[in-house]
C-alpha cells in the first residue's frame, strides 16, 4: 500500500478543505489514512496529542468559523481563563451568529443566532474570535447555576487589570434582559471585586449563607508598627479571624509549604486566628468549613445574635 504523500509545510495541523484546495492538493489526498475529519469541511494530522481542553476543540473548530460567526458563551470565557462549574460538568463549544447571519448547526456544537446588535467581538492571544467577556457572562445565565456565575464574576471584576466592572455587568443585563427568575442581578449583588480564585468564592458564599458576617477581601495584616504580615484571602478584623482556602492535596514543593507555615505562624504571631480550609472541609455544602470559621468567630468575640 502506498505511503500518503507529504503534506505542505504551511498547511496547519488543523485545515479547512478549502485551504488545502487552495495549495493544490485533490480531494482523494484529503481521504487518506493519516487524516481524520473533526467536522464537516475540517481535516485534522494524525499523530498529535488528543486535543485534552476547550482550548484544544475551539482550535480544531476554528478552520470552520464563517467571517461572522465566533465563541460565546461559556466558550468565551473559559477562552480568557475564567472559572467555569466544578468537575463533573464540562462546558461545551458554543459558537453565535448575529440575526440574519446563520449559526453552525452541528453535532456537538452549540449553535446561537443573536439578536441583532453591533458586534463586540474580540481576538484572544491565539487568534481566536470571542464573543465580548461582559456579553457572554450573561449568556451563562441560562447554562449556570448562581455560585458559579458569582465565581465568574468575581474573575471578571478582579485582577491588576479586569476585563469588566460590575457596572458594566450590570448595565449588560439591564439592555438585554435577566433570565431564570432574575439570577443575573441575584449573582451581581454577591460580586467582590479583588478576589483570586474561584474557590475563595465559593468558601465566601458558603460562610455567608451560613450567616456568618461579610468578610473582608484579601485585607493586608499590619504589625502594630505598621510591617506587612500577610494578605489574607477572607479577614474578619473585628474578631481576628483569618479564613483561608488550600486546595492542595499534599504538599508538592516542600520550600513553598515550609514558606507557607512560617507565614501561618506570623499571622497567629499577631493574635489572629488562622483557619485553613481544605478540599474535604468543602464537601457536604460546606458544613465543616462553616464550622471551624464559626468556633474562630465565636473565640474571637462574635455572636449571631449581636449580628
Amino acid at each position: 500500500m502506498r505511503l500518503p504523500s507529504s503534506l505542505p509545510d504551511d498547511l496547519p495541523p488543523t485545515f479547512a478543505i478549502a485551504d488545502a484546495a487552495e495549495r493544490g492538493l485533490p480531494a482523494g489526498r484529503l481521504r487518506r489514512s493519516d487524516l481524520e475529519v473533526p467536522y464537516p469541511g475540517v481535516r485534522r494530522r494524525l499523530g498529535g496529542a488528543s486535543p485534552s481542553s476547550v482550548r484544544d476543540l475551539c482550535q480544531i473548530y476554528a478552520p470552520r468559523l464563517k467571517n461572522w460567526q465566533f465563541f460565546s458563551h461559556e466558550t468565551a470565557l473559559v477562552l480568557i481563563g475564567a472559572p467555569s462549574p466544578e468537575w463533573p460538568y464540562l462546558p461545551s463549544i458554543h459558537v453565535s451568529a448575529h440575526r440574519p447571519a446563520r449559526e453552525p448547526r452541528l453535532t456537538n456544537v452549540a449553535g446561537h443566532r443573536l439578536q441583532l446588535r453591533e458586534a463586540a467581538t474580540l481576538v484572544d492571544a491565539a487568534g481566536l474570535p470571542i464573543e465580548h467577556p461582559v456579553r457572554a457572562w450573561r449568556q451563562c445565565g441560562l447554562l449556570w447555576q448562581l455560585d458559579d456565575l458569582v465565581a465568574a464574576a468575581d474573575y471578571l471584576v478582579s485582577g491588576e487589570t479586569p476585563c469588566a466592572s460590575a457596572e458594566d455587568l450590570a448595565h449588560e443585563v439591564a439592555v438585554m434582559g435577566d433570565v431564570r427568575g432574575a439570577v443575573l442581578r441575584r449573582a451581581l449583588s454577591l460580586v467582590r471585586p479583588g478576589v483570586r480564585s474561584s474557590r475563595e468564592t465559593r468558601l465566601r458564599l458558603v460562610l455567608g449563607r451560613a450567616g456568618l458576617p461579610e468578610p473582608q477581601i484579601n485585607w493586608v495584616l499590619r504589625t502594630a508598627e505598621g510591617g506587612f504580615v500577610a494578605e489574607l484571602d477572607l479577614a474578619y478584623p473585628r474578631y481576628r479571624v483569618g479564613a483561608e482556602y488550600d486546595g492542595r492535596v499534599h504538599a508538592e514543593d516542600p520550600a513553598q509549604f515550609a514558606k507557607d507555615a512560617d507565614r501561618w505562624d506570623r499571622i497567629r504571631a499577631e493574635g489572629w486566628d488562622h483557619v485553613r480550609v481544605l478540599n474535604h472541609h468543602m464537601r457536604g455544602g460546606g458544613a465543616a468549613a462553616v464550622a471551624k470559621v464559626r468556633d474562630a468567630l465565636q473565640r474571637g468575640g462574635w455572636h449571631p445574635r449581636r449580628t
